[in-house]
Parts: structure tokens; C-alpha cells; sequence
């Protein structure tokens, strides 16, 4: 089955979020009609700023209640769920984001169903693939990976994108849905509003050299442009039903992103320096902060994701471009 832009309507979940927002622009250039979830009416007016020209619906919804689900289903063709809680740090107790995000995605997915709609795009992560405890820790991660959510290494969030992930092929699978799972890496690249949530915190606490310095680990980077193009090509493209595809344009070890910054921006405090890991361990018995990096010592986080540019047929923005555009983005609104 395909589907024509002009006929088909879209329900973008988590619209007011940093790749969500990104992803309705595109969806609106492209002719969908679009129809967007909010947890309130400032969100709504967040969107209504940047699309003022743009007839866009909204359904208010919260991921830890039933309420208005059905209603923000109905009529819809496609479902596009990308919200999920992205915390700036570790809660006491982890459930306080792996619960919104499984039962958020199941509650998205049975509304699916009920209204009839079978083809799902799900906005997963990296971190649900690049922590399988059966693989060597240095090996680079494949989309055929699955982070394994009860390892000691693993962190709520983690654990809470492939917990939700897995629950929601369990659900495709049992219910004959065409799924497909777009798992970015960082997304850096430009924001559209002031409004990113945590998404570019790191470059813009980097540059403003609050890190004296860094930890020797290296990060999966993809530009959001191309996470949204990546969304939007799944719609239509039957190559990438019941597919899983990382997005990533190559990975950056912490220094090296510190040192990109540092050139480009020379008049700024921004450390380069490496920080020993047993010094991190140290610290983190004091920081729950820096005891979300201590599991990703010693591990390649680099994840293959060559099959997304060969389905999809673009080209990945490369990473440094993807970090400069956002250190530009948080400069410029600084």
C-alpha cells in the first residue's frame, strides 16, 4: 500500500519538540495534512508562532493517560510518535521515565489500531541499540544490536527508549502494523525556536565552559534534518516497513567535539582536556549527573547506520556541521 501526500493525514505526537517541530515543518512543505499532540496550550502557541500561515489540528494529550486518544486517531493515516520524556538527569526512581515512555507508546499504538491504522513511524534512539550486553564493548553496534535494559551500565533513559521500542514491535508485530523505527544518535543541527528542550544543553554548556573536563567517550551525532527527512521518506517508502534505522553520522569522543568548538569559537573558555575515569568514578559517588557517564567508559557508542542513506537515498549532514550549527543556533539566541 502507498500513500499520497496530498490525501494523507498525520498525527505527529510530542509536536512541540525539538526533531517534532522540524518534522511538521517538512510535512506542511510537502502537502500532509498534519494534525499535532500537546500536553498544553503554551506548546500550542509555540507551534501557532512558528506556523501562523498553517492549518495545523491539535489534540491535547498526556502519555500517562487514556484520555483523548481515540479522538486525536481519528481520521489519521498516519501515526508519527516521537514523544517520549528526555530527562536532564537521573530520577531517584528510573519508572519515573520508563513508565510514560512504554505505556506512552502503547497507549499511541492501540489507539492506532482502534482507529484503523496500520502504518507507524516511531521516533526510538541509539541508546536502545548501542549497550547490547552480548556483543564485545569496543565492537561497533548494528542496528540488529538491542540494548540490554536490565544491565547495570544502562541508564533509566536508555532502558526507557528500548523498553518502549521493543514494546511497540511486540504490539506491530501481533497486530499486523507496518512499523518502522527511525534511532538517532544525538540530534544536534539547528533549532527552529528558542524552545529545544535539553537537546542542544551540551554544546551550549560547553561553550559557555562548564566542563573542566571531559570524559573519554564518543557519541553517535546526526544532524535533525536529517532525522526529519528520515520520518517523512519512511511514510511512502515500503523498503522500510518493519525496518529499524539508526541514524548517524559518525561518531565524536567528547575532546574531539570540545575542540571543534574551541576552533571555531577561540575567544571562549572551552576545555579540551580529558578527564581520568577513575577520577569520574570518584566524582560520581557525589553527582548523579556524572553517574550517568560512568557506564559508557570503556564502550564504543559508535552505531552503523549506512542502511538509512542507501534506503532512503541521502547523504548524511556530517557531525562537526550538525555540532557548529547548533553551537551557531545557541550563540546567536544566547
Amino acid at each position: 500500500m502507498r500513500y499520497g501526500y496530498l490525501m494523507t493525514k498525520v498525527l505527529v505526537t510530542g509536536a512541540s519538540g525539538f526533531i517534532a517541530k522540524h518534522i511538521l515543518a517538512e510535512l506542511l512543505e510537502k502537502g500532509y495534512d498534519v494534525r499535532g499532540t500537546i500536553r498544553s496550550d503554551k506548546r500550542k502557541a509555540e507551534i501557532e508562532a512558528l506556523f501562523p500561515d498553517a492549518d495545523i489540528e491539535f489534540a491535547k494529550l498526556d502519555l500517562m493517560s487514556d484520555e483523548g486518544w481515540d479522538e486525536a486517531l481519528e481520521g489519521v493515516d498516519v501515526l508519527l510518535h516521537t514523544a517520549s520524556p528526555f530527562p536532564n538527569g537521573s530520577p531517584d526512581d528510573p519508572e519515573e521515565i520508563i513508565r510514560p515512555a512504554v505505556d506512552g507508546t502503547k497507549r499511541a499504538m492501540q489507539a492506532a489500531k482502534t482507529a484503523g491504522v496500520t502504518r507507524v513511524v516511531l521516533t526510538s534512539s541509539c541508546v536502545a541499540i548501542y549497550k547490547d550486553s552480548s556483543k564485545p564493548p569496543l565492537d561497533q553496534s548494528t542496528d540488529a544490536n538491542w540494548t540490554d535494559a536490565t544491565a547495570s551500565f544502562v541508564t533509566p533513559y536508555e532502558a526507557s527508549k528500548t523498553l518502549a521500542e521493543k514494546a511497540a514491535w511486540d504490539f506491530a508485530n501481533t497486530n499486523d502494523m507496518q512499523l518502522t523505527t527511525i534511532n538517532p544518535g544525538v540530534v544536534w543541527g539547528p533549532a527552529m525556536d528558542p524552545n529545544f528542550g535539553t537537546s542542544l544543553d551540551l554544546v551550549k554548556q560547553m561553550l559557555n565552559g562548564e566542563f573542566p573536563a571531559l570524559p573519554d567517550i564518543n557519541l553517535p551525532i546526526v544532524d535533525v534534518r536529517d532525522v526529519t527527512r528520515m520520518h517523512v521518506a519512511a511514510i511512502n517508502n515500503e523498503a522500510t516497513f518493519g525496518q529499524r534505522f539508526a541514524a548517524n553520522a559518525g561518531a565524536m569522543r567528547m575532546t574531539e567535539i570540545a575542540q571543534t568548538l574551541a576552533a571555531a569559537y577561540p575567544d571562549r573558555k572551552i576545555s579540551t582536556r580529558k578527564a581520568p575515569n577513575f577520577v569520574l568514578k570518584i566524582v560520581s559517588k557525589f553527582d548523579k549527573s556524572i553517574e550517568q557517564v560512568i557506564g559508557n567508559l570503556g564502550r564504543n557508542l559508535d552505531v552503523e547506520a549506512s542502511k538509512a542513506e542507501r534506503t532512503m537515498g541521502f547523504t548524511y549532514i556530517p557531525s562537526k556541521d550538525a555540532l557548529l550549527a547548533s553551537a551557531s543556533y545557541v550563540l546567536d539566541n544566547e
